[in-house]
């Protein structure tokens, strides 16, 4: 019955109301949010796209700013205003040339497990390097390989692109201006960056929390 009324009061909203609940959501939101999760909280004739356009517009050239992050969307401080509002990183310590390097192979190779990194580094790859991006929420474990083993594979995760001010993983830097920022090491092989970064069809979701002991790699 309650349900019944919530919807009844949900089709009542107007589309000026219909903004607003959209811009609140995204607001009190500290994580992106896709249009699915956004529609739910409006009549089921909302037009998410329309809305989203709209509030593009009201926020140009404003103190914040409406920002794609991947298939979701998040206010930011406008870029050009960034540096009077810095963001606290989740993690102070500095990484190490290990956990960057670790980092970028599974930005750009994802899904990747951790042979496939040692592979593409030339050296093994601590647990606690991987550990770090773990706890920092940039990396995630997305499920295991469908091969022999069944290998854990990781990829990155929504904070990755917000923390680094990237709409798509496909919007990251070559290989060129890493290196040449001191992130990378010169004599990792040129096949890093391939064409076609993810792959999913060989993958296998699991219950990370349930499943995986990131250490043991059960």
């Amino acid at each position: 019955m309650k349900e019944n009324n919530f919807d009844n009061i949900k089709a009542s909203i107007s589309q000026n109301d219909q903004l607003r609940i959209v811009e609140a959501l995204l607001f009190a939101s500290s994580d992106p949010l896709d249009k699915k999760t956004l529609s739910e909280k409006l009549p089921k004739n909302s037009n998410i796209d329309e809305i989203i356009n709209r509030l593009e517009d009201i926020y140009q050239n404003r103190g914040l700013e409406l920002k794609k992050v991947g298939n979701k969307f998040m206010f930011k401080t406008a870029e050009d205003l960034s540096f009077i509002m810095q963001r606290e990183a989740k993690a102070q310590k500095k990484l190490s040339k290990a956990a960057i390097e670790t980092l970028s192979i599974i930005a750009y190779h994802q899904p990747v497990t951790r042979a496939e990194i040692e592979d593409i580094r030339g050296v093994n790859v601590s647990p606690g390097t991987i550990d770090t991006l773990l706890q920092m929420n940039w990396v995630k474990i997305k499920g295991r390989r469908k091969v022999l083993g069944n290998p854990i594979v990781y990829g990155t995760t929504d904070e990755f692109l917000v923390h680094f001010d990237l709409e798509n993983i496909k919007d990251l830097p070559d290989m060129k201006e890493l290196k040449s920022m001191g992130l990378l090491d010169n004599n990792l092989p040129t096949d890093l960056y391939p064409e076609n970064i993810i792959n999913d069809n060989d993958i296998e979701e699991i219950d990370a929390i349930n499943s995986i002991e990131v250490n043991g790699e059960i």
